[in-house]
């Protein structure tokens, strides 16, 4: 195989595949990188068993040919040439040659024979929806899953397609995150748990324009995202979702609503009085058109108040002031509204729309 490319290019490849490198592995080849150049285009693929990503990128052929090239090496190495062209020479017994300027680096590649390659999966009924559109579901959805659970359900996410809506949901057992987008054309029902993990790496290599569209096809057992000249194809959790409507319910007697930023100012000030260990809740006490939110944990205490809108009647509750903070993160609206039941019940922030719902439960204070 010999290839001629540009380091940009072969760099941004490089990066986007990458983030399907298993952490760990007992099949060397699976650290490797494809470098596939058998057909009329060079294709790098990497792969973790579950969950593949492989890219097209630009670049001339001048002899057709397939070699693995381990991922961690080739990563630094092209990081490190220089913002020119590299050509990648390797023989019939995968010695590899890179060249740039006057860098010449002699590598032994591997074969690819034992590689395993991304599943070919039927394409139907595909999803469009646009960059910007599935980076901002990822963004306002995913902090609420679990990292590590038990209940591997927890550690996806859920995408139900019904007509021309999109909904996603996450949760972890403390809070869930519900965000709902409408798509540009009705499609199939289908439904799927993703893990959060792929949807994290998928936002990190989009670009996230707003007139790029990704399309999304949902198997039995794979979920494909296809955008630009990247191609990612990933297990699905298999399992039934929880019954998540049953989780928020529509009644309330208190309805608060203030402005974010002021919100958001005010909890990141009172974080410094918190840390993970000392889960001390946050309490709001809110009466007549004014919340007073205090803490008192290891540090100190802290308290402050913010003038709101209410209705109905007057609330104390407590929560955990990252979950809290988190869910007020992903909202890009100018006011929030919150709705409460009691002190024990979930907390519910949404919009008029429901487009988006966050549902955190509280933290016992001892209020009655």
């Amino acid at each position: 195989m010999k290839i001629t490319l540009q380091q940009s290019e072969l760099l941004k490849g490089v990066n986007i595949v990458s983030k399907a490198l298993p952490v760990r592995t007992t099949m060397p080849i699976l650290e490797c990188i494809i470098i596939d150049a058998s057909a009329n285009e060079i294709k790098l693929t990497a792969n973790n068993i579950e969950l593949g990503i492989e890219t097209i990128v630009e670049g001339n052929i001048i002899e057709p040919g397939v070699v693995g090239i381990e991922a961690k090496f080739l990563g630094e190495l092209v990081r490190k040439l220089p913002s020119n062209e590299v050509t990648i020479d390797t023989d019939d017994r995968f010695h590899t040659t890179i060249i740039c300027e006057k860098a010449e680096v002699k590598v032994s590649g591997k074969s690819a024979e034992d590689f395993v390659h991304i599943p070919i999966v039927a394409r139907n009924n595909p999803i469009v929806i646009s960059e910007l559109g599935l980076k901002d579901i990822i963004r306002q959805t995913s902090f609420a899953a679990a990292q590590n659970n038990n209940n591997k359900l927890m550690t996806g996410e859920y995408f139900e397609i019904s007509g021309n809506r999109l909904k996603a949901v996450a949760l972890d057992g403390n809070r869930v995150a519900i965000r709902n987008i409408n798509l540009k054309e009705p499609v199939e029902d289908s439904s799927a748990i993703i893990p959060v993990k792929t949807l994290n790496e998928i936002s990190k290599i989009m670009n996230g324009g707003a007139e790029d569209m990704v399309s999304i096809y949902i198997t039995e057992n794979h979920i494909i995202f296809e955008y630009e000249k990247t191609t990612v194809v990933s297990d699905l959790i298999s399992g039934e979702y929880f019954m998540i409507d049953k989780m928020i319910s529509p009644d309330f007697i208190t309805k608060m609503s203030c402005d974010k930023k002021q919100l958001s100012d005010l909890l990141d000030r009172f974080s410094i009085m918190s840390n993970e260990t000392d889960k001390k809740p946050i309490v709001f006490s809110i009466e007549g058109q004014t919340v007073r939110m205090s803490i008192d944990s290891f540090r100190g205490s802290m308290n402050e108040e913010l003038e709101i809108k209410k209705e109905g009647d007057d609330m104390v509750i407590g929560f955990n002031p990252k979950f809290l903070m988190d869910a007020i993160r992903a909202i890009d609206e100018d006011f929030i509204d919150f709705y409460f039941l009691n002190s024990r019940s979930p907390a519910i922030i949404k919009d008029a729309d429901e487009n988006y719902n966050y549902v955190v439960l509280p933290i016992n204070i001892g209020v009655r």
